[in-house]
């Protein structure tokens, strides 16, 4: 199947069959898909907590009480649950942290090539630090990976949720986010969905190619 085959077949599930757990295979390969993300110059500013436990996932239904507990019947009857967070700051060290890992990776011929990644991600760094958006700028890339998780997912057969009805303050405290830089951003659930699932028979629906493209 081609990736729009994929992206055509894939929706948002509403209720989950908790009877059903997805392969522990098929959940590594997901994973190593987010690991693998594009980022803004390589920054990969993010951070994924994995439920695949009842305890787990009781932890991250602390995050849907309240206003939003519609959500929080997904959180646990869902096979996984990966909450996407992103740091506050890129700071010296965690810079360095990713220049050594692309040196040990072998992206560099020589010294200069080294140097000249590190200055070019420096520097929009600075640009955003500049701006005092870098929370947002990191946000934005954490949201790559959502992206690529919901299609990794479809491609798998594996239902998926996107919930940012989350409370992301909760989140924090309960998993001690803040003291690691990092703070919660979207829950994604994911599994297998239950016959409840009234999205399921739905047919997609977009706004027309007419409406979505300019042609140059």
């Amino acid at each position: 199947m081609s990736p729009v085959s994929f992206a055509r077949q894939r929706y948002t599930t509403k209720a989950y069959d908790a009877s059903r757990q997805v392969d522990q295979a098929i959940i590594d390969e997901l994973l190593e898909l987010l690991r693998l993300s594009p980022s803004s110059v390589n920054s990969q500013p993010w951070h994924f907590v994995v439920a695949s436990t009842a305890e787990g996932k009781a932890r991250l239904a602390k995050g849907a009480q309240g206003g939003f507990a519609y959500n929080q019947p997904k959180i646990l009857n869902a096979s996984h649950v990966i909450l996407i967070c992103a740091r506050h700051d890129l700071n010296d060290a965690y810079l360095a942290d990713v220049l050594q890992q692309e040196a040990d990776d072998g992206r560099f011929r020589d010294d200069a090539a080294r140097a000249t990644q590190h200055n070019t991600r420096s520097s929009y760094v600075e640009l955003h630090r500049g701006l005092g958006d870098i929370p947002h700028w990191a946000e934005k890339q954490a949201y790559l990976a959502l992206g690529t998780l919901l299609l990794g997912a479809a491609a798998k057969g594996v239902d998926a949720t996107p919930m940012e009805g989350i409370d992301r303050e909760a989140l924090d405290e309960e998993l001690g986010l803040a003291a690691q830089g990092l703070s919660s951003m979207v829950a994604v659930a994911l599994g297998y969905h239950s016959d409840s699932d009234f999205n399921a028979a739905l047919p997609k629906s977009r706004l027309p190619a007419e409406r979505v493209f300019t042609h140059l």
